[in-house]
């Protein structure tokens, strides 16, 4: 396993950087698709910082996708000499930084170690986003996750809690690490802005309850149809709204068995004229629209160590009051009244939190605006420049940084 000496925390340079993003993107629908193609927009907003902003797509092959100019490199992603070629041709772009997008399930080989043959081919700086931290790594999980971090010349997370969790699991030094928020479009809000948006998508009248993202069993929303069908017997205005079509792994693997028994659950509860399915990969202008429309964000997810969830930074960010399970990302996003934790798999939970909140329009408004104040250092155009710091900090000019080292081999091939 090859790696580089760490570049100085103080290391910089004035020249505008060429940069290379490294993960899923669009027109594959994934969550790390949407959130590599916001970081490069974001990257766009700094010219008098960047030069220009690369792709180089992760392939679920054999899948493949017709992509737009930003993509200049793929690596398939169970094609192990496929990481390799993607690195040399980056090696020999001229870029300055690459910015790798990691999430376990996107990389082949166990535990996704196949991206390690990537970084190791790599011949100029790695920044590398972790959107999965867990809190007690074990295994050859655990030395997959410190060989990448080893081999990075810079770490982000997208949670404060992170940082805390890689440095008691994998002793990475403080300088190494940084916390960029999620990032969030810039959207308005106000309580007349959701009347009116309510009215555009023919929801006048309702109080709107959403949940948005790829559909799975993950997601919990069973219990929030429970839920649901307990708080309309006192407010039978409330439509839930469960925005998203059915993740394309599980599509692929189960049908839709998942989304068919939620719909013959709603029909079972007798509240069908109270939740809509919205069976569609949403624009980014219809997602806003969409937000900006909901009175109650619910996010009943099943997995307590989820450290990031995009769609809770979105709902949050639009001034959304969120009622959430326990989840590390959700314990820490809405902390201090931002928003309402109940227990995991607790639909008697949920549903009190909801008529809590249905009941009382004025704390729904204020719990919204705590939130909406909480993140706007969040929105993309901010995190952009976060991350042009990080990366001119590494971005060490060749003629002056030190040669590569050669490090114990930590998986074995």
């Amino acid at each position: 396993m090859m790696t580089r000496h760490p570049a100085s925390p103080n290391a910089g340079n004035a020249r505008r950087l060429r940069v290379a993003l490294v993960g899923t993107y669009p027109p594959r629908e994934c969550g790390i698709a949407t959130f590599t193609q916001d970081t490069a927009l974001s990257l766009r907003q700094w010219p008098n910082l960047v030069d220009d902003v690369s792709v180089c797509a992760v392939n679920d092959w054999p899948a493949s996708y017709r992509y737009g100019p930003d993509v200049r490199y793929t690596i398939e992603d169970s094609q192990l000499a496929s990481y390799r070629r993607a690195a040399r041709a980056i090696n020999e772009s001229g870029v300055d930084v690459v910015c790798l997008q990691h999430e376990y399930g996107i990389f082949r080989g166990e535990d996704g170690e196949y991206v390690l043959d990537f970084i190791d081919a790599l011949r100029v700086p790695v920044v590398t986003t972790l959107h999965t931290v867990l809190s007690q790594p074990t295994g050859h999980f655990r030395d997959v996750t410190r060989a990448i971090i080893q081999a990075s010349d810079a770490v982000v997370v997208l949670a404060e809690n992170a940082l805390r969790l890689l440095r008691s699991t994998c002793n990475v030094p403080a300088y190494k690490l940084h916390y960029i928020p999620h990032g969030i479009p810039d959207m308005a809000w106000s309580p007349s802005l959701i009347e009116q948006r309510k009215r555009e998508l023919g929801y006048a009248g309702r109080t709107v309850v959403a949940t948005f993202g790829l559909i799975g069993p993950g997601k919990g929303i069973e219990y929030a149809l429970d839920a649901v069908s307990q708080a309309v017997k006192d407010h039978p205005e409330v439509l839930y709204l469960v925005i998203g079509r059915t993740h394309p792994v599980i599509v692929r693997n189960e049908g839709e068995a998942y989304r068919e028994g939620l719909l013959n659950r709603c029909r079972a509860l007798g509240i069908e004229n109270n939740v809509s399915f919205v069976n569609r990969y949403l624009s980014l202008q219809e997602l806003i629209l969409y937000l900006q429309a909901t009175d109650i964000y619910l996010m009943p997810y099943l997995n307590p160590e989820q450290i990031v969830s995009g769609t809770m930074a979105y709902a949050v960010g639009a001034g959304k009051p969120t009622i959430a399970t326990p989840f590390a990302y959700a314990k820490e996003v809405l902390a201090q009244d931002r928003g309402v934790i109940v227990p995991f798999r607790d639909s008697e939970a949920i549903a009190q939190a909801l008529s809590r909140l249905l009941v009382s329009e004025k704390e729904r408004l204020q719990m919204a605006e705590r939130a909406y104040r909480y993140t706007r250092p969040w929105v993309w155009r901010e995190v952009g420049k976060r991350y042009c710091e990080v990366f001119e900090q590494v971005a060490v000019p060749a003629v002056s940084r030190p040669a590569f080292v050669q490090l114990p081999q930590v998986i074995a091939r």
